[in-house]
Formats: structure tokens, C-alpha cells, sequence
């Protein structure tokens, strides 16, 4: 009985190994609407993902708005003995360059919100 126990618990850890870093079971389809949503400042149901492909803790995907417009954007997620972490979208305007600010340091880079989070723009 002890050794079938100590099996199940090596299984359940190698899946656990396994899997930490799969975008593909990491990142739900409710996290992407969420996390797009909050992004792009749209209500959920207010635009379409297409074309996900999950490449490693990466998930990219391309949004639609029922406005027309359209994104590309990705997130990325893990797995870990607390539960799933995914993160926020990052989203830019497919055939628009990326919005250019100065940094502290006076120097151009992209905007995003990470950025943003950190303050830098």
C-alpha cells in the first residue's frame, strides 16, 4: 500500500514538472479574454481571438474588435504549486508602429504594460 502511494505522489510530481511551463495548459481561454479585455480597455465579448499559438510559457493570439480593429498580442503563463500565474496582455495594433515615449532616460522605446506598470511611460 505504501509503495502505491509513494508512485502516485512521483506521477503527480512529474506531471507537475511537466507541465509548469505549458502556455498551452497554463493559459486559459477565460484568462486570454480577461487579460485582453483589461488591455485594450474593451468590454469581454466586445471582440474575437484567432490564431493562438502556444510556444513555451508563451501564448500569442490576434484579437479582432467588433469595431474592426485588429491586435496582435501575447501573454505568458506557468504553472507552480500555488496555481496558475498568467500574465498581462501585451497588445499592439496590427500594421501601426508601437507608441514611441521617452523613457527616464531620455531615450524612445516601445510602451507597453510593463512599462506602464513600472512607470516608464
Amino acid at each position: 500500500m505504501k509503495s502505491i502511494t509513494v508512485r502516485r505522489v512521483v506521477s503527480v510530481a512529474m506531471l507537475s514538472i511537466l507541465f509548469t511551463g505549458c502556455a498551452s495548459v497554463a493559459v486559459t481561454d477565460d484568462a486570454i479574454q480577461t487579460n485582453t479585455a483589461a488591455a485594450l480597455g474593451l468590454e469581454k465579448g466586445s471582440f474575437t481571438i484567432s490564431d493562438r499559438v502556444n510556444d513555451g510559457v508563451k501564448s500569442s493570439y490576434t484579437v479582432k474588435t467588433n469595431a474592426g480593429r485588429k491586435y496582435a498580442c501575447y501573454v505568458t503563463g506557468t504553472i507552480t504549486t500555488f496555481g496558475r500565474t498568467v500574465s498581462d496582455a501585451i497588445c499592439n495594433e496590427v500594421g501601426k508602429p508601437a507608441k514611441q515615449v521617452s523613457g527616464s532616460s531620455g531615450s524612445s522605446s516601445s510602451c507597453n504594460a510593463l512599462l506602464k506598470a513600472a512607470g516608464k511611460c
